[in-house]
C-alpha cells in the first residue's frame, strides 16, 4: 500500500547558490563539514540535549563525501527551521552499522534517520529495483527528472507503512568501473575479471553478463581486497573512488556510467509521527533544501575529479555505450516482470516512456 506525498519542488535560484557553496575546491580540499561525524556528536550534545528532538542519522561513506556535506547542510537547516526544537547528529563511515542494519534499526526504533543506496532496499520492495538496471539512464538530469517526478515520489514513499518513510532523494551519481587489468572499453575487456559489486541480484547479473566475476562485499573490506589483489576491480562513482582512495591502489579508471545511484533519506514513521505538525514541517523543508546543496556538491566533484584522479595516476578512458546496452539486454528479460524480485513491468513502461 502506498502513501502517496507531494514533495515541494527545489527551486533553480536555491541549487545554484548552493552549488556554488560547494565549488572550487580540490579532491585534498573538500568542502569539510564544520564537525566530522565522530565529533558532531560530543560536541553538540550540550544543545542537543535542549532539543525536543534529538535525530541520528547515519550513512556509510567517508565524512567528505557530498552524503556528509548534505547531512550536515540538514542538520543545520533543521535546527535553523525549527527554532532549535530539532537537533541531528551524522554519523558516517558506517558508525552505525551497515546499511541494512540501519533501515532495521529505524524499523526497530533505535535510530531515527538513515541515508541509504537502493540496492539494500529490495527486501522491504521492489518498486527501488528500476534504478539497480543497467544502463537505464543516459545523463544526470534524466535520472533525477524520473526521482523527483510523481512516479519517484511514490517509489520513494513505497515504505513509509513499513516502518521506513521517505523524506528526499539524496544522490551518489553514476558508478563507474576501476581495475588494474586493463581498460575497459567494450564489454569483452571485463572477461574473467573480479569485480566487487553491491549485493545486488540486477548488478551482480550485470556484469556476469558481461563475462566478469561479480563478488558482493562491503565498503569497508573492499580496499584491502583490492590491495592485496583478492579482487581486480570495483565499482562506484568518482566521489566515491576519490574520497576512499581507490586511486592508489587501482590503474584504469573507466567511464562506464552503468548504473545510477540515488539515495533515499529516511525517517522512522513512528518517529515522525510523534513530532508536531510545525517540526515535520522545517524537517521536510531542510531535507529538501539539504538535498539540493548534495547534489550541487556532487555536481561540482564530479566536474572536476576525472580530471584529478588522472592526475593521481589512473588511466581514464571513456567508452561508446551501445555495445554494453546491447550486452546487458538479457538482464531486463531476466529481472523485469511481476515475481517478487524483479522489475515492475508498469514501472520500468513508465521510466521509459519519460525518457523519451
Amino acid at each position: 500500500m502506498k502513501k502517496r506525498i507531494l514533495a515541494v519542488l527545489l527551486a533553480s535560484a536555491l541549487t545554484v547558490s548552493l552549488i556554488s557553496a560547494c565549488g572550487g575546491q580540490s579532491s585534498s580540499q573538500s568542502p569539510a563539514p564544520a564537525q566530522s561525524s565522530a565529533p558532531a556528536s560530543s560536541q553538540q550534545s550540550s544543545t542537543s540535549a535542549n532539543a525536543s528532538y534529538q535525530i541520528r542519522v547515519g550513512h556509510v561513506l567517508a565524512n567528505t563525501h557530498p552524503y556528509e556535506l548534505g547531512l550536515q547542510k540538514l542538520s543545520e537547516l533543521a535546527a535553523e527551521k525549527s527554532n532549535g526544537k530539532i537537533s541531528i547528529d551524522v554519523f558516517g563511515n558506517s558508525q552505525l552499522g551497515n546499511e541494512r542494519d540501519m533501515v532495521e534499526a529505524l524499523q526497530l526504533g533505535s535510530q531515527e534517520m538513515v541515508l541509504v543506496s537502493t540496492a539494500v532496499l529490495s527486501s522491504f520492495t521492489d518498486q527501488f529495483l528500476v534504478f539497480d538496471l543497467p544502463f537505464l539512464f543516459d545523463s544526470t538530469e534524466q535520472a533525477r527528472g524520473v526521482c523527483d517526478s510523481e512516479l519517484g515520489l511514490s517509489i520513494l514513499h513505497s515504505v513509509d507503512d513499513q516502518g521506513i518513510k521517505g523524506l528526499v532523494w539524496f544522490e551518489n551519481g553514476f558508478r563507474n568501473v576501476t581495475n588494474n587489468v586493463r581498460p575497459i572499453e567494450k564489454p569483452a575487456d571485463l572477461e574473467g575479471i573480479k569485480i566487487r559489486t553491491m549485493e545486488s541480484p540486477i548488478h551482480m547479473a550485470s556484469f556476469s553478463v558481461m563475462g566478469a566475476d561479480p563478488t558482493p562485499m562491503a565498503m569497508g573490506e573492499l580496499f584491502t581486497a583490492l590491495q592485496q589483489g583478492t579482487l581486480d576491480a570495483q565499482e562506484n562513482p568518482l566521489a566515491i573512488i576519490d574520497t576512499n582512495k581507490f586511486y592508489e591502489i587501482q590503474k584504469y579508471l573507466s567511464m562506464t556510467g552503468h548504473f545510477y545511484a540515488p539515495a533515499p533519506l529516511f525517517v522512522a514513521t513512528d518517529y515522525f509521527n510523534s513530532m508536531d505538525e510545525e517540526s515535520q514541517a522545517a524537517l521536510q523543508e531542510a531535507a529538501e533544501e539539504a538535498a539540493a546543496y548534495e547534489r550541487g556538491c556532487l555536481d561540482e566533484m564530479n566536474e572536476r575529479l576525472q580530471g584529478e584522479l588522472a592526475d593521481n595516476g589512473m588511466t581514464v578512458n571513456e567508452i561508446d555505450k551501445a555495445p554494453f546496452k546491447e550486452a546487458v539486454k538479457p538482464v531486463y528479460d531476466d529481472f523485469t516482470g511481476t515475481d517478487s524480485g524483479k522489475v515492475s513491468p508498469d514501472i520500468l513502461a513508465q521510466v521509459q516512456e519519460m525518457l523519451k
